[in-house]
């Protein structure tokens, strides 16, 4: 069986670790690359990094923070935030990166993910797909954009699924409804997907308990993301797998 991995989240605008609610009132919370490392040293099996401001402000992930964050790394890496071509993916994957999520841009031009699959590797693309309850698409979820301030009109379910078959061997799946709310992921969002594609999902958004990512994993979550658990020390990322341990969830020790 594969183990579950435990993902700590970096937003990052302007060169600080950042976090708000539904992405909006965001707060500082540290700095990448010594929360990076602390992180690292307690257990964790990645660190994602997402540039919160990238898309909405038209700029690439700041360079330097990635190679920040990577002197500090030994465990994999995913950035995220403005990448629309294959030669700012390029550039953050000499900068430090493994991986490569995509979102805005992938709605906009989903040749992207082709393109990014054909260059480096399906293994190296992950397809961020930000959901928000829907008032049209069948599934009951909308694809949302831009730090969910646009609404796409695109069925969350088939745009995972369109994502993978370009290429995609990764979702990060974000419930924009539950984002910072501390309620728990939503459980509907990653059943749905998790029907839809084969590939792992990274449950992302609402997360405040070991509770709550054990019930991500029963739903179909093959790792679990979260932000200000970690940030604001009311787990340590050891801890938190010893409490997942007793609730069942094989994770690496």
């Amino acid at each position: 069986m594969l183990t579950v991995r435990v993902i700590p989240c970096l937003d990052v605008r302007d060169g600080s670790v950042v976090k708000g609610v539904r992405f909006q009132n965001l707060r500082e919370a540290g700095d990448p690359a010594g929360l990076s490392k602390r992180y690292g040293q307690e257990g964790a099996d990645e660190i994602v990094v997402l540039d919160v401001s990238a898309t909405p402000e038209g700029r690439a992930t700041a360079l330097d923070t990635v190679r920040a964050v990577r002197e500090e790394l030994a465990i994999p890496l995913t950035v995220g935030g403005g990448v629309n071509s294959v030669k700012r993916a390029r550039d953050l994957l000499e900068a430090g990166a493994d991986k490569i999520s995509v979102n805005t841009a992938a709605v906009s031009r989903p040749a992207l993910v082709r393109e990014l699959a054909m260059q480096f590797g399906t293994q190296c693309v992950v397809l961020a797909v930000d959901a928000a309850a829907a008032k049209g698409p069948t599934s009951g979820f909308e694809v949302v954009v831009r730090s969910g301030t646009e609404r796409t009109g695109l069925d969350a379910m088939e745009w995972a699924r369109a994502g993978v078959d370009a290429g995609a061997g990764e979702i990060l799946l974000t419930s924009f409804d539950r984002d910072g709310t501390r309620e728990g992921y939503d459980l509907d969002l990653i059943a749905g997907v998790r029907e839809a594609v084969p590939v792992p999902i990274i449950a992302s958004g609402g997360a405040s308990t070991p509770e709550h990512m054990a019930e991500a994993v029963d739903a179909g979550a093959d790792a679990v993301l979260a932000a200000s658990i970690f940030h604001e020390s009311e787990w340590t990322v050891h801890a938190l797998k010893d409490r997942l341990a007793t609730l069942g969830v094989e994770v690496r020790r």
